[in-house]
C-alpha cells in the first residue's frame, strides 16, 4: 500500500466561514499516484469541521442557519467558565463531525452528483489546519 500526507492551513477572515476544498483534495490524490483506495480528510481542531455536500450559496446558507438554530452562541456556556468564548464552535464541529473518507476510484475522487469537499470554521480568524491522507495502490 501506498500513502501520501499533506497538510492545508487555513487563517479565514471570518469567525464562522465554509471552504470548499475539492479542488486542493483532488490535486492531493493525483498527486499520489494512487488509482484505487481512499482519502481522509480531517480537521485538526475542535472547532472546525470536514463535510460532503453540493456547492450551492443557499444550501450553504441554509447549513449555516440549522447549524446556529441548534448550537446558537450563548453567553452562558459552561465552557466559557475557561476564559474561551467559542463553546457554540465546539458543538458545530460536533454535529459536521471533523472527517470525512473519500473513496479513489481510477485516481478521482469517487464522488456522486454534485458532491464537493467542504472544510467548515467555526471559531476562525486564526490559524489552523486539516490533513489530507490518501491510501491505497
Amino acid at each position: 500500500m501506498q500513502h501520501l500526507t499533506e497538510y492545508l492551513w487555513f487563517n479565514t477572515k471570518n469567525k464562522r466561514e465554509y471552504v470548499n476544498i475539492t479542488d486542493e483534495v483532488e490535486r492531493i490524490v493525483d498527486k499520489s499516484g494512487i488509482t484505487e483506495g481512499m482519502v481522509l480528510v480531517s480537521a485538526m481542531h475542535i472547532t472546525a469541521g470536514i463535510y460532503v455536500n453540493d456547492a450551492e450559496d443557499g444550501l450553504i446558507a441554509d447549513i449555516d442557519a440549522w447549524l446556529e438554530k441548534l448550537a446558537p452562541f450563548n453567553p452562558n456556556y459552561l465552557h466559557h467558565r475557561t476564559g474561551e468564548t467559542n463553546g457554540d464552535a465546539h458543538l458545530k464541529s460536533l454535529l459536521i463531525h471533523h472527517e470525512v473518507i473519500v473513496p479513489v476510484t481510477g485516481g478521482k475522487l469517487d464522488f456522486g452528483p454534485w458532491q464537493q469537499v467542504y472544510y467548515a470554521e467555526f471559531d476562525g480568524q486564526r490559524r489552523k489546519r486539516v490533513i489530507i491522507k490518501v491510501m491505497g495502490e
